[in-house]
């Protein structure tokens, strides 16, 4: 299963719009099709400004690999958590007619 990463490109050094233009040029040529590109402007005028494109890709071979690796031990972490809510919150209390049991899950 192929998965997307949102990744980013910031720009920060640009003296004239010329220059800007060319780097969003060369920006926009390398991103890959379908990237849903955004562009903003983060920082301030104590820290200085940039450009922020965000951007998402097809997910690398290696980082796959990480994901599958940890997949279980996120998975297992993931189960306690919704266990240890469900106690604090009782959430296996009667549900009202016609409604699912109340038991919680994670849906993200």
């Amino acid at each position: 299963m192929s998965r997307r990463v949102k990744d980013f490109v910031e720009i920060r050094d640009y003296t004239s719009l010329d220059m800007l233009i060319e780097k969003l040029i060369e920006v926009r040529d390398s991103l890959p099709e379908a990237a849903e590109a955004e562009v903003k402007m983060r920082g301030d005028d104590v820290f200085g400004r940039q450009l922020s494109i965000s951007y998402f890709r097809e997910q690398t071979a290696e980082e796959a690999e990480c994901d599958a690796r940890y997949a279980d031990a996120y998975r297992a972490s993931r189960d306690k958590e919704l266990s240890r809510l469900q106690d604090e919150v009782g959430a296996v209390a009667e549900a009202p007619r016609g409604r699912r049991g109340g038991k919680l899950r994670i849906v993200a």
